[in-house]
Formats: C-alpha cells, structure tokens, sequence
C-alpha cells in the first residue's frame, strides 16, 4: 500500500466523527462542517442526497471545498472522503461512471476540477484520461449563435446562470495546466449570458436565457426568464471570482468581466435582508410576501464576496462585508445537533426551468421549492467562505 501526499492509498472509507477529547467545537468550522457530513454521509456516492451512484455537480462542489479544506488543514481523511468519490467513478480506462459525453450536459464538467488534484497526489493516469474526456466535450458541446454553452442537450438554445460555474472554471484551469488558449472562449461565456440576462432596474441577472424565445418560460422579447433567482446569481459570482485566476491580464473581455463582479457585488447590498444580513430566495423581490432568506445563495455570495476582496478583483470594503455576513449566516443557518455535529438550514433543495414538471420560473414557483437541511449547494460554498476567514 502506497503513502500518497493528502491522500492514503486505501479504499477503505474513514468515517470520521469528533474524538470525545476534542469536541467539534474545538476544530475549524470549515472541519466542524466536513466531519459532519462524513459522519452523516459515510458513501460519498451518497451525498445529495441520491440512492445510487451518479457523476453529480452538487457532490463535486461539496468535495471540491473539503478537498481545499484537506490541504489548508493537512487532512487525511479528508482526503481519503474526497478520494473515494474519484476512486469510484473514474473507471480503470479514464471513463467516468454515469456520464455520457453525446449528453452535452453542462453539469457534468464541475466535478472534473476535482480530478487536477488528484492526479497530482496520485499520478494515476485514468485522472488525466478522464479530464481529458471532460475537455472533449466542451470541444463539440452545442453553442448558441453568439458561442455560448447550450445548458443542455435536452434545453436547447438556453443559457443559465447555473452553466458558468459548472463549465467555465473547468475549462479555464484546464487550459492554464494543459497550456491550451482558452481563456477568451471561458470569458465570453460570462460576457454573452450576462448580456443578455441582466435586468436594468435590479442591477442583478434573470435566472435564464432562451435564444429562440419559444420555452414558455420565456420573454418573448427578451428571451429571459422571469426572475432574478438568489442561487443563479451565486451561481454566476462564484464563477466569475474562481475563472479569473486562470485569465490572464489582457485576455480580451476580462475587464468587462471584472466591471460586472463588481457591479454584482454592489447590486446585492441593495437586497440584502436588513434583519439577518442574508440574502433572499428571490432576489429582485426582497419584500415580497412568501420570500424567505435561503442559505445557498448566502453562503456563495459571502465566498464570493471575501474571494474577491483578496484577490483584489472587489473593493476592499468587501472583506469587511463579507466578514460580517459571514458571521450573521452562523447566526441564522448553522445549527448544532445532539449528537455533536453541525448542520445548516433553510437550503432551496432544487430549481430550474422547464423540464417534465414545467417549471415557469415564477415567484410562486421557486418559494414553493422543497427547502432542506445540508444540502451540498451550501455545505460547499460555506466550507469555502471558511477558509476565507479562517487563519
């Protein structure tokens, strides 16, 4: 059995719970949040809540925030957790279980940005092979006319704000590694859903955009769908504050990329819940009877906010923003259970538009969403805001 760097060569999994001599409450919250949920969640194939094994955006960003939760800390099961997620989906010949390229289901490429890492820990080549498919598909994936990503094979014509966090980052870091020119093509995806879905008197962005402008969801003028929902907007931020560090100084479109983070980040302190300092469901209707504040959505904007400071792509002033709201969503969504972990609540379980339930992307629509506990839309985002604030 090999010793690897974060990563101990074994597929048995390690459950790992608080000693009784060190009390969760004694360890970082980022750790606090991660060994609950590998106390909760034993089979990373499990997590989000599914019954079988799945190739799966939301695991991803779940483990993708342990696995910078196991460098910061020098965690091994940790590391091992995120491993046998990789170990297990990734086939011998770099194929990945679940997954169907001629899908060309944008979703899908988030979970790559795991395997950079592993392979590096591990030196298996199967990683490689499978970044590599995942790459490929981006090479023939339907675009709109303009160039930008179709959200699926089965939406076509549509861009959502969903789709820039789950294949731009990918495809810029992929191109940084692997020395392949893609920075201006990750780039326009921002600039041409943006264009398109910003809405003028909000100053935040619409959930979708359909270039046809025949989904029933749609404007018929505009395209766009009918509201400014809280996590497209996460979506959307977290995307652009990760993409940047893989786009060069010059890249064209990258200052106007910069103008709307920013932008973004100013039009949120206009919604912002003035009671818990959280944000709301819907965004562009904070006032509106039936709204609640949701967790997601919070904790990507706090991450996004305390990432971008430090990077010096937002005002200083968001540190000491986001640093604040960082401490009121402990307040409001994190709770400590009897058996010694932590949860956070109130998370929108799943939204979208279309589909065979005929989503239509009202106000009513998305505050009827099923709202749950845990869900790794906010166990990501919120591990990563912690390691922002954390020393």
């Amino acid at each position: 059995m090999k010793t690897l760097p974060l990563f101990i060569g074994t597929l048995m999994l390690m459950v790992v719970s608080c000693a009784p001599s060190v009390t969760c409450s004694e360890k970082p919250l980022s750790l606090q949040i991660a060994y609950s949920e590998m106390q909760r969640v034993p089979r990373t194939t499990a997590l989000d809540f599914r019954t079988s094994a799945r190739w799966n955006y939301s695991a991803g960003l779940e483990l993708y925030a342990f696995q910078k939760a196991a460098q910061r800390y020098a965690d091994t099961a940790i590391s091992n957790y995120v491993y046998t997620y990789v170990d297990t989906m990734v086939q011998a010949d770099g194929s990945v279980y679940s997954y169907k390229v001629d899908e060309y289901n944008i979703d899908n490429i988030n979970s790559g940005k795991l395997l950079f890492d592993v392979y590096d820990a591990t030196h298996e080549e199967r990683f490689k092979k499978a970044a590599d498919l995942l790459r490929s598909q981006l090479l023939t994936h339907p675009r709109t006319e303009e160039g930008g990503f179709w959200h699926k094979k089965v939406y076509p014509h549509q861009m959502w704000l969903d789709g820039l966090y789950m294949g731009a980052p990918f495809l810029a870091q992929y191109g940084a590694r692997y020395g392949e020119d893609v920075a201006e093509d990750a780039v326009r995806q921002f600039l041409i859903v943006g264009k398109h879905t910003y809405d003028e008197a909000s100053h935040l962005y619409r959930h979708a955009w359909d270039e046809s402008r025949t989904m029933f969801w749609a404007d018929s003028i505009t395209g766009c769908s009918q509201h400014a929902w809280g996590r497209a907007n996460g979506w959307y931020m977290m995307a652009m504050v990760d993409v940047l560090e893989y786009i060069p100084t010059g890249t064209p479109g990258r200052d106007e990329l910069l103008v709307r983070l920013q932008n973004l980040a100013e039009a949120l302190l206009a919604v912002r819940d003035s009671s818990t300092g959280m944000w709301f469901q819907v965004l562009d209707s904070p006032r509106r009877e039936g709204n609640y504040v949701e967790s997601t959505c919070s904790a990507m904007f706090i991450y996004s906010m305390l990432k971008g400071s430090r990077l010096g792509y937002l005002d200083p002033k968001f540190a000491t923003i986001g640093r604040e709201a960082y401490n009121q969503f402990v307040k409001r969504f994190i709770k400590r259970n009897e058996d010694g972990t932590v949860s956070i609540t109130d998370c929108c379980a799943v939204a979208g538009l279309g589909g065979k339930n005929m989503r239509d992307g009202s106000f009513d629509y998305y505050i009827h969403e099923p709202i749950r506990d845990n869900d790794p839309k906010a166990i990501g985002p919120f591990v990563l805001a912690s390691l922002e604030i954390e020393p």
